[in-house]
């Protein structure tokens, strides 16, 4: 079976550099959606409790179980409380979706602000508070999501000028209906990296924390982040091929002289995405030969291990797509470790 390698230090690192960014480790809530972006949910969650993260963001109910003993405050992206649990919270997507939440259930507004993707309508602000009182529902915070903040557009200034307006008028809106004081976050890891003097509540960090983050060069934001994970694939079998045979499904690589071909147990049934195929060199100058297959691939080298990739956001420009899906694309049940 392939394997991953988690590095602590650079994990550690991501860290530290996003702590500096926010003044206040406090102020840190780790995204964990999706087996932390494919990195593993129990082992990113054991790192960041031991570097000192209190505060994490799930898609789900159920993974908030899986790390509910390792953090003191959980925010829910997207579903629905099976059973109260006073570290969770949950989010308002839909001005629909308020009665379905039972009596005292702790809830974060979020409000679109451009993405027009999830969130309640700026115009419907007021209307939100009073379901939400009406309900017997905590509101304690009122977020909104950037669509392009790591891009070189007048965008991310617009939001947060939108956002600004919500928030005043978020906090006039909890005096007149008795909520306690609310917080306030926007800044995903892109957003957070534009600031110069941070003063949000709270930044809800992903990509950034994992060493992945991509930004426009044209913002000029120098990155010191390292990639957390790397993926090694072992060696099934070996062959010398005499030039002119092909290789793998529908004979998509022709052999141009004699080489020595290895298959290795990583295919698109792990999470190597196809798009790859005819298309891919590992850090260490193997060749991938042919079509990746669901079980393994083909690779022009002899040893009995290959490091496949140490840095998502390259072999994404392979697949042509982004290291959030290179990432995510890796299967749950292949063994991770800590290096």
């Amino acid at each position: 079976m392939p394997y991953i390698t988690l590095n602590k230090n650079n994990f550690f690192n991501n860290l530290d550099i996003i702590k500096k960014q926010t003044k206040d480790i406090n102020k840190i809530a780790l995204v964990l959606k999706d087996n932390a972006y494919g990195h593993g949910l129990i082992e990113i969650s054991t790192l960041a409790k031991e570097y000192g993260i209190k505060k994490v963001v799930v898609r789900t109910y159920q993974e908030a179980i899986q790390v509910q003993d390792y953090f003191e405050y959980i925010l829910i992206l997207s579903d629905f409380p099976k059973k109260y649990n006073d570290k969770f919270r949950y989010t308002i997507n839909d001005l629909n979706n308020i009665n379905k939440f039972d009596k005292n259930t702790k809830i974060e507004l979020k409000i679109d602000t451009l993405m027009h993707r999830n969130g309640i309508s700026i115009s419907d602000l007021k209307k939100s508070f009073q379901s939400i009182k009406e309900a017997g529902l905590v509101l304690e915070a009122v977020f909104t999501h950037h669509r392009s903040a790591d891009e070189l557009s007048s965008e991310w200034f617009t939001q947060n000028d939108i956002f600004k307006t919500i928030k005043d008028e978020s906090q006039k809106l909890a005096n007149e209906f008795g909520f306690n004081k609310l917080r306030f976050h926007s800044a995903n890891s892109a957003s957070l990296f534009r600031y110069q003097d941070f003063d949000e509540d709270m930044v809800r960090v992903g990509i950034a924390a994992y060493g992945c983050l991509e930004l426009s060069n044209a913002l000029n934001i120098e990155s010191k982040l390292k990639p957390v994970l790397s993926l090694y694939a072992k060696k099934i079998s070996s062959r010398k091929l005499q030039e002119g045979k092909c290789i793998g499904y529908g004979a998509t690589y022709t052999t141009s002289k004699t080489i020595t071909v290895s298959n290795y147990d990583f295919g698109y049934g792990d999470g190597f995405l196809r798009s790859c195929s005819n298309n891919y060199t590992t850090p260490n100058n193997e060749k991938l030969l042919g079509r990746i297959s669901m079980d393994n691939s083909s690779f022009l080298s002899n040893k009995d291990e290959l490091l496949i990739f140490d840095d998502a956001s390259k072999i994404a420009i392979s697949a042509g797509t982004i290291s959030y899906e290179v990432l995510t694309s890796l299967k749950s049940n292949i063994q991770r470790e800590y290096v």
